[in-house]
């Protein structure tokens, strides 16, 4: 019997600090207005740890609201970009740090879709029997290999981390139907370059961020409606059936589009770039925690998802939420403070590349 991949618990991370528009003013040439006029962003954390433990903490509090024991877990998947180092994966320590012996553990990089592309994967495993209890964890921790002379790229991201359990269910909840896709043809527009092949001895200090915005936005709209409308397709549902509608952060105007499209009132698009920035592959597992925690989720709900990334990586799923959203224990563990702001994070990141650029002869 075909089994369904419920959604038994949800968690986040992020860290304390907090850099602010007019911090990044300090030492760029922007403004608040500048900002939140092209993107809706107000401010962004910025992480004192990495990746890995980012992770941690938003699987501890997934694990938590699905009051699961870590050994009863069989898989776990880790999207990412931003791994703490190539090898071992982040999964691995994950699982190391939450005492799971039992699970098998492995990274994806679709970039911002590495969420969505590893929930499809995970809720497949578990239609097939191949798996029954999955963590899944979208974690981020960008603001370490961003350029931070570009003002262009600089001021969309920040650090967090989001996490779920899904377990087999015979009740038809879950991820209902999905649709991934990637348009290799435009894959340069929204790149990250570390070096020749990871050459570190002729690693002069620079990632080469390249980020064409007016192209992104006209690819991400195109390949997230037809995905969208793929989605439609599979289940026979239409925009009237959607409760809420669960975003990838990247844009606010990109969202409002999005939302638009799916005729879903803003009331029940979940909007929280403002706060966070775009986290990548963190943006859609922690909009989900927050809609539980505030309430925007309801037993029986069902939400569309959307999103785009690097690659140019796209896709889009239908989620039936369970019957249950609360969390089943407490799930609002935090980071340690650090004895760091998030200008002291920074700053010496921008002056670094700075002064890369400068013996780079640009």
């Amino acid at each position: 019997m075909t089994k369904f991949a419920e959604i038994t618990g949800w968690g986040k991370c992020l860290p304390p600090a907090v850099m602010t528009n007019d911090d990044l003013a300090t030492f760029l040439e922007t403004s608040d207005e500048w900002i939140v006029s092209r993107t809706g962003i107000s401010e962004r954390r910025v992480s004192h740890v990495g990746t890995s433990e980012l992770a941690t903490v938003a699987a501890r509090n997934a694990l938590a609201a699905a009051d699961l024991d870590p050994n009863e877990l069989d898989l776990i998947i880790v999207g990412t970009c931003t791994a703490d180092e190539l090898i071992p994966n982040v999964a691995s320590k994950v699982q190391q740090n939450i005492g799971s012996k039992n699970a098998a553990a492995f990274d994806l990089n679709a970039a911002c879709s590495s969420f969505l592309y590893g929930m499809h994967v995970a809720t497949q495993g578990i239609k097939t029997g191949a798996h029954k209890k999955v963590l899944l964890i979208g974690a981020e921790r960008l603001t370490r290999i961003l350029d931070w002379t570009k003002r262009e790229s600089a001021v969309l991201f920040g650090d967090g981390a989001g996490a779920m359990v899904l377990e087999a269910s015979d009740e038809e909840v879950g991820l209902l139907a999905s649709h991934i896709s990637c348009d290799a043809d435009a894959r340069d527009v929204l790149s990250l370059e570390f070096g020749s092949s990871f050459d570190r001895f002729n690693f002069d200090g620079i990632m080469q961020f390249d980020f064409v915005g007016q192209e992104i936005f006209k690819r991400a709209v195109k390949g997230m409606s037809a995905a969208v409308d793929n989605v439609f397709q599979q289940t026979g549902m239409t925009t009237d059936d959607i409760d809420a509608l669960i975003p990838h952060q990247a844009n606010k105007r990109l969202i409002d589009f999005l939302g638009k499209m799916c005729k879903v009132p803003s009331e029940k698009t979940v909007i929280n770039i403002q706060n966070y920035g775009n986290t990548s592959s963190a943006t859609l597992p922690i909009a989900f925690a927050e809609a539980a925690d505030n309430g925007i989720i309801k037993p029986g709900d069902s939400i569309m998802s959307a999103v785009f990334g690097g690659g140019l990586t796209c896709g889009a799923g239908l989620i039936k939420w369970g019957q249950r959203v609360t969390p089943k224990r407490p799930n609002q563990m935090e980071l340690p403070a650090g004895d760091k702001s998030a200008l002291e994070l920074i700053v010496p990141l921008h002056e670094a590349t700075q002064k890369a650029w400068k013996n780079r002869g640009q």
